[in-house]
Protein backbone atom coordinates (compact mmCIF):
# COMPACT_ATOMS: atom_id res chain seq x y z
CA UNK A 1 0.00 0.00 0.00
CA UNK A 2 1.40 3.52 -1.21
CA UNK A 3 0.02 6.52 0.89
CA UNK A 4 0.95 10.15 0.26
CA UNK A 5 0.15 12.96 2.87
CA UNK A 6 -0.63 16.26 1.16
CA UNK A 7 -1.92 19.31 3.55
CA UNK A 8 -5.24 21.22 2.64
CA UNK A 9 -5.18 24.42 5.39
CA UNK A 10 -2.80 22.58 6.96
CA UNK A 11 -5.06 19.19 7.39
CA UNK A 12 -2.51 15.96 6.92
CA UNK A 13 -4.58 14.10 4.12
CA UNK A 14 -3.54 10.74 3.22
CA UNK A 15 -4.39 9.57 -0.27
CA UNK A 16 -3.95 6.05 -1.31
CA UNK A 17 -1.73 5.98 -4.23
CA UNK A 18 -2.05 1.99 -5.12
CA UNK A 19 -2.67 -1.07 -3.34
CA UNK A 20 -1.71 -4.40 -4.04
CA UNK A 21 -5.37 -5.64 -4.10
CA UNK A 22 -8.71 -4.12 -3.39
CA UNK A 23 -9.63 -3.54 0.43
CA UNK A 24 -11.67 -6.45 1.12
CA UNK A 25 -11.71 -7.18 5.05
CA UNK A 26 -12.28 -5.14 8.06
CA UNK A 27 -8.29 -6.05 8.40
CA UNK A 28 -7.35 -4.50 5.24
CA UNK A 29 -9.16 -0.98 6.41
CA UNK A 30 -7.60 -1.27 9.55
CA UNK A 31 -4.24 -1.51 8.47
CA UNK A 32 -5.24 1.86 5.94
CA UNK A 33 -6.17 3.35 9.25
CA UNK A 34 -3.11 2.65 11.25
CA UNK A 35 -0.54 3.52 8.63
CA UNK A 36 -2.57 6.64 7.66
CA UNK A 37 -2.27 7.76 11.62
CA UNK A 38 1.45 6.76 11.87
CA UNK A 39 2.05 8.88 9.16
CA UNK A 40 0.35 12.40 10.95
CA UNK A 41 -3.37 11.69 8.93
CA UNK A 42 -6.38 11.84 10.47
CA UNK A 43 -8.40 11.42 7.01
CA UNK A 44 -8.13 9.21 4.46
CA UNK A 45 -9.22 9.69 -0.07
CA UNK A 46 -8.97 6.63 -1.91
CA UNK A 47 -10.74 5.55 -5.43
CA UNK A 48 -13.85 3.85 -5.62
CA UNK A 49 -11.21 0.95 -7.26
CA UNK A 50 -9.55 0.32 -4.18
CA UNK A 51 -12.41 -1.44 -2.63
CA UNK A 52 -13.61 -4.88 -2.96
CA UNK A 53 -17.05 -5.25 -4.95
CA UNK A 54 -18.12 -6.95 -1.88
CA UNK A 55 -17.92 -3.30 -0.05
CA UNK A 56 -20.81 -2.10 -2.22
CA UNK A 57 -22.95 -5.04 -1.25
CA UNK A 58 -24.81 -3.79 2.18
CA UNK A 59 -25.52 -7.63 2.74
CA UNK A 60 -21.90 -8.42 3.19
CA UNK A 61 -22.04 -5.77 6.47
CA UNK A 62 -18.58 -4.29 5.06
CA UNK A 63 -19.13 -0.88 4.30
CA UNK A 64 -21.09 -0.69 7.94
CA UNK A 65 -17.67 -2.58 9.84
CA UNK A 66 -15.35 -0.16 8.03
CA UNK A 67 -17.73 2.71 8.91
CA UNK A 68 -17.22 1.85 12.37
CA UNK A 69 -13.61 1.19 12.46
CA UNK A 70 -13.45 4.75 11.03
CA UNK A 71 -15.69 6.27 13.87
CA UNK A 72 -13.94 4.36 16.34
CA UNK A 73 -10.10 5.64 15.32
CA UNK A 74 -11.62 9.24 14.75
CA UNK A 75 -10.68 8.81 11.03
CA UNK A 76 -12.63 9.99 8.37
CA UNK A 77 -12.93 8.43 4.35
CA UNK A 78 -13.66 10.20 0.93
CA UNK A 79 -14.20 7.98 -1.88
CA UNK A 80 -13.74 8.99 -4.80
CA UNK A 81 -15.34 7.92 -7.94
CA UNK A 82 -18.41 6.94 -10.61
CA UNK A 83 -21.36 6.05 -8.48
CA UNK A 84 -23.82 6.18 -11.08
CA UNK A 85 -23.81 2.41 -12.03
CA UNK A 86 -25.10 1.40 -8.04
CA UNK A 87 -28.80 2.45 -8.40
CA UNK A 88 -29.84 0.45 -5.50
CA UNK A 89 -32.14 2.51 -2.83
CA UNK A 90 -30.52 0.76 0.00
CA UNK A 91 -27.19 2.05 -1.45
CA UNK A 92 -28.17 5.67 -2.41
CA UNK A 93 -29.97 5.94 0.86
CA UNK A 94 -26.50 4.43 2.49
CA UNK A 95 -24.27 6.92 0.35
CA UNK A 96 -26.81 10.13 1.22
CA UNK A 97 -26.79 8.95 5.45
CA UNK A 98 -22.64 8.49 4.96
CA UNK A 99 -21.96 12.28 3.74
CA UNK A 100 -24.44 13.84 5.81
CA UNK A 101 -23.09 12.31 9.47
CA UNK A 102 -19.10 12.96 7.77
CA UNK A 103 -17.31 10.04 8.44
CA UNK A 104 -17.45 8.68 4.91
CA UNK A 105 -17.89 10.75 2.06
CA UNK A 106 -18.65 9.66 -1.35
CA UNK A 107 -17.89 12.00 -4.02
CA UNK A 108 -16.85 12.39 -7.97
CA UNK A 109 -13.66 14.52 -7.35
CA UNK A 110 -10.38 14.92 -5.86
CA UNK A 111 -11.82 18.32 -5.44
CA UNK A 112 -14.64 17.42 -3.99
CA UNK A 113 -13.14 14.98 -1.44
CA UNK A 114 -10.79 17.78 -0.38
CA UNK A 115 -13.56 20.01 0.05
CA UNK A 116 -15.45 17.57 2.63
CA UNK A 117 -12.31 16.73 4.11
CA UNK A 118 -11.13 20.21 5.44
CA UNK A 119 -14.76 21.58 6.56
Amino acid sequence: MKLTIIKFKDIPIAILESIESPISTVQDALDLIADADYQGARKIMIRKEHLHDDFFDLKTVLAGDIMQKLVNYYKQLAVVGDFSALRKKSWLDFMYESNKTGQIFFVESTDEAVKYLTR
